[in-house]
């Protein structure tokens, strides 16, 4: 399981700020709880051995039964969440399901469609957004609706630029739909640079990221202070990552594409006031 150190180490390489150095500490600290232990829990799915994986992801779900029902849990990422849970008042819920996706990891390596891919992130993207904004205080279901979109964009950007590296895992997450569509194969993932077919799949499904976190914008501009700014971050960072894998023109085999900071900052007070990001295309 990752330290401390590790997850400090990964949340710098994260499309977004995972906790903006602007956010007083104690926002800080409860969002590297909650990204300490999503971390933990991508890893006993993806790095633990695969015959113990499934036993490893019971043993959390135990643990949070015990955080939940007043004992001590056993697990270090979760006995540090505890404070976090019991000053934002997070319902265990959406904890379950991100244990709940990497489970699905262990036995769906494929998605047919798009809504099936959409219906794996509802349980491995959208509920860090409801958690974030119980940090804040700001849980309600018409901003889960919002948050929801900009989450998914989010995961859907990470599966375009990580084709790769999820395929070295026995992972595809193109909707083989798609990738029939533009004529591109499960060898293309593995082929530098990244063949057009491939790169046609990636840009529509980049296309889809960028329209969703359009739809989702207006969350950042319904909160006030650092939680505004917080999910603003969020958004402006998948559009920089957007941006980004744009002008790579989707070549995103053996190499990283990742966002630049600058067009990070560019995009965060734009987030801010609910506004789509610069330089938009429409979505087909």
């Amino acid at each position: 399981m990752p330290t401390r150190r590790d997850v400090v180490r990964k949340a710098r390489h994260e499309n977004f700020p995972v906790a903006s150095r602007l956010l007083p500490r104690r926002y800080r600290g409860h969002l590297m709880n909650v990204y300490r232990f999503a971390r933990s829990v991508d890893d006993a799915g993806d790095e633990t051995a695969p015959a113990w994986r499934l036993s490893y992801l019971d043993s959390i779900d135990a643990d949070l039964t015990r955080l939940y029902t007043g004992s001590a849990p056993r697990l270090p990422f979760i006995r540090a969440l505890a404070g976090t849970v019991e000053a934002c008042a997070i319902p265990p819920e959406p904890f379950r399901r991100l244990v709940e996706a990497n489970r699905r990891d262990q036995s769906v390596p494929r998605y047919t469609t798009f809504d099936e891919l959409l219906g794996y992130c509802e349980l491995s993207a959208n509920p860090v957004g409801h958690i974030v904004l119980h940090v804040f205080g700001r849980a309600d279901p018409s901003r889960f609706a919002l948050s929801d979109h900009v989450c998914t964009a989010l995961q859907i950007i990470e599966h375009c630029q990580d084709v790769a590296e999820d395929h070295a895992r026995g992972r595809v997450y193109l909707p083989a739909e798609d990738l029939r569509r533009f004529g591109a194969t499960e060898e293309d993932l593995v082929r530098a640079p990244t063949p057009v077919p491939l790169r046609r799949v990636l840009a529509l499904q980049t296309r889809r990221a960028k329209a969703l976190l359009d739809s989702g914008g207006p969350l950042a501009a319904s909160l006030t202070g650092f939680a505004r700014l917080a999910v603003a971050g969020y958004v402006a960072g998948g559009r920089a990552a957007v941006a980004a894998l744009e002008r790579a023109d989707h070549d995103v085999v053996g190499r990283a594409v990742r966002p630049a900071t600058r067009r990070l900052l560019a995009e965060w007070p734009v987030a801010a006031v609910g506004r789509t990001g610069l330089g938009r295309k429409a979505a087909r």
